[in-house]
């Protein structure tokens, strides 16, 4: 059964990182974009990642323009747009495809793993994905979601 650890995603700067760097940590992916209304979550995200990263937990962004074409820019105006308007420090990704035939490995395990209300396709921008330290999708959160009520479910795999 396949686990985080088995995936390779490439960050903003161009570096390919194997996600196994990760295993025993509490992971939140979520795939993001900046020209979105949900868009000002990033600031929530930041707020839970130095809250907790201390405990374990990371967060994964992985920007996407699937949705409205929310995420027109390339890796060095997403990153710059991140770090400016809500001081990201979480490790984001290149902009990546996550429903339909080119969407990312990793999104496609996701899908698989928790289908979420509409089945297996992701609903819009910032749907949100738990996964446990053992590299296991424990649960998965649509995009109204606010970060901030994450922080029971986050707590509760961090003390598992």
């Amino acid at each position: 059964m396949p686990k985080l650890s088995d995936f390779k995603a490439t960050r903003l700067d161009g570096t390919v990182e194997d996600l196994s760097s990760y295993d025993g940590k509490v992971v939140l992916v979520v795939n993001t974009a900046s020209q979105c209304g949900f868009t000002p979550q990033l600031e929530g995200l930041e707020k839970l990642y130095e809250q907790y990263a201390d405990q374990g937990l990371v967060v994964l962004g992985f920007p996407c323009n699937q949705f409205g074409g929310q995420e027109p820019g390339d890796s060095e105006q997403i990153g710059a747009f991140c770090q400016k308007n809500y001081g990201v420090t979480f490790p984001m990704f290149e902009k990546i495809e996550v429903n339909g035939d080119d969407a990312h490995p990793l999104y496609q395990w996701l899908r698989e793993e928790k289908g979420g209300v509409l089945g297996s396709k992701i609903k819009w921008n910032f749907t949100k994905f738990l996964i446990n330290k053992d590299g296991e999708v424990v649960d998965r959160f649509g995009p109204t979601t606010k970060p901030e009520k994450l922080v029971k479910d986050i707590e509760d795999q961090l003390e598992a």
